[in-house]
């Protein structure tokens, strides 16, 4: 099942043998005792590598969830009062206060192996339903009625731009930056100018925020992010501010998890260095953005 899932996912036999370490030919001869077993074809072979046949994308549902019920089972019946084993997380790329929460995090639990993700919102909520990651760190949205959110801080999003735009008729102008389709605060500066009857000039997507922030340094464009994410940017004069009505610039972080998954103490410690940490002032925190 994990090398059937490994293949799906990295498209050749070659990178999936990569991922578990095993060699080629393995990988190959456990793919074709699958197909044999269940006297149908799970792949489409052609020079680009392999993708997933109808019978195969079928089964690739099923097999998470065997995946994921085999871990929750582990954790079950090594379930201990300490930490231990892995924990992956995910999260939007402009959660300032993560810095302090998995540092302390892995100092006091130093049996867990925690790993961190970064996507859109709407991607990360998918994940956790598919049990792919334990939480995420998302903006607040409709949830799904399998996941429970804890709220971690409310933030305010501002529109930045180059310093020399200074009025809003400029604004409107300059293409907007932004991540892919399903991001929160994407979301949100897209309601805005519909409210506005406003059809922006250009939509650049990018994948990271430091590509997005260097991009509007530049004057490539503008974009609406939170805040503390880039007060230290502003306070050098390298961007300028520009607010919205608190209907599009309040938005609020939450930490979410499968309402039905086990409860572990590797999660609940998790949850619980949330709540002592995420009061941190963002004041203090402004050197883990440089």
């Amino acid at each position: 099942m994990e090398i059937f899932q490994t293949v799906a996912q990295k498209g050749t036999v070659t990178e999936a043998a990569k991922e578990l370490r095993y060699v080629q030919s393995n990988i190959t001869s456990r793919i074709q005792k699958l197909e044999t077993e269940l006297n149908t074809p799970l792949f489409n072979r052609h020079n680009r590598g392999m993708s997933l046949t109808p019978e195969g994308k079928k089964l690739l549902v099923y097999c998470e969830k065997i995946l994921a019920l085999t871990n929750e089972m582990k954790k079950v019946v090594q379930s201990k009062e300490e930490p231990s084993g892995k924990l992956e997380i995910g999260s939007v790329e402009t959660v300032i206060k993560l810095p302090p929460i998995l540092s302390a995090y892995t100092k006091k639990y130093k049996n867990v192996d925690l790993s961190l993700f970064s996507g859109v919102t709407e991607k990360l909520q998918k994940d956790v339903l598919n049990h792919r990651l334990d939480g995420a760190f998302i903006t607040e949205t409709e949830l799904h009625q399998d996941l429970i959110s804890y709220d971690v801080f409310q933030e305010e999003l501002v529109l930045i731009s180059d310093p020399n735009i200074t009025s809003m008729e400029q604004l409107i102008r300059e293409p907007f930056l932004c991540f892919s389709e399903g991001c929160g605060y994407r979301a949100r500066l897209t309601e805005w100018y519909k409210d506005q009857h406003i059809t922006p000039q250009k939509v650049m997507e990018f994948g990271t925020l430091e590509t997005i922030l260097s991009s509007v340094v530049v004057g490539l464009g503008i974009t609406f992010v939170p805040k503390s994410a880039v007060a230290h940017i502003e306070s050098r004069g390298l961007i300028k501010f520009h607010s919205l009505p608190e209907k599009y610039s309040k938005i609020k972080t939450v930490f979410i998890r499968r309402s039905d998954a086990y409860f572990t103490s590797t999660i609940e410690k998790f949850i619980e260095t949330i709540e002592f940490n995420k009061g941190e002032s963002s004041e203090h925190l402004s050197f883990y953005l440089g």
